[in-house]
C-alpha cells in the first residue's frame, strides 16, 4: 500500500506510476475532469455588466493510464459516482477506461454523499452485481475480501 500527498492531477499520476508494479490498483481518489488553463496570481474581478470566463485544460486520466500501461497491475479498480442510469454508465466507463471492475454509486441518492450507509454496483466484464444497502466499512471490507479472492485465483 502506497499512501501520497499531492497538490495536482499531475503529481497524483505520477505518485501512481512510481508506485507500480502492483498486484492490484484500487483508484478511489476523486479527480478532477478540468482543471483551469492558466492559473491566475490575483483575485479574478468581477466586472460590471461581464461574464467570467475561465479556459479549462483536461487533467490526465490516471485511470485509463494505470489500465493501459506496461506495468499495468493483474487487478485494476476504478470507481463511478454517477447520477441517472448507473449500471450503463458504470459499463461504458469500464470500457473506456480499461479497468477490470468498477464500483459505482448513485450520488443523488440521499446520504450517499456523507452518510454512513451506500449503495453500490459492482461492474465486471462479466456483468453488474448490485449489493445491499451497508455500512461503507462492510462495502470497503467486502471489496477488500473479492480483491483478495480475485488475486488468489
Amino acid at each position: 500500500v502506497t499512501t501520497v500527498r499531492v497538490e495536482t492531477a499531475r503529481q497524483m499520476l505520477a505518485a501512481c506510476r512510481a508506485a507500480l508494479p502492483a498486484d492490484a490498483a484500487v483508484m478511489v481518489a476523486a479527480v478532477a475532469d478540468w482543471r483551469p488553463a492558466q492559473a491566475s496570481g490575483a483575485k479574478l474581478k468581477k466586472t460590471k455588466g461581464e461574464g467570467g470566463h475561465i479556459d479549462l485544460a483536461e487533467n490526465p486520466d490516471i485511470l485509463k493510464t494505470v489500465s493501459s500501461g506496461p506495468a499495468r497491475p493483474k487487478l485494476v479498480v476504478g470507481f463511478a459516482a454517477e447520477t441517472g442510469d448507473l449500471e450503463a454508465q458504470a459499463k461504458a466507463k469500464l470500457a473506456y477506461k480499461g479497468c477490470d471492475w468498477i464500483v459505482a454509486n448513485d450520488v443523488s441518492e440521499e446520504g450517499v454523499m456523507g452518510g454512513v450507509d451506500n449503495t453500490v454496483l459492482l461492474v465486471t466484464a462479466a456483468g453488474g452485481e448490485a449489493w445491499p444497502k451497508l455500512p461503507k466499512a462492510e462495502v470497503a471490507q467486502r471489496l477488500a475480501d473479492r480483491i483478495a479472492a480475485a488475486l488468489a485465483s
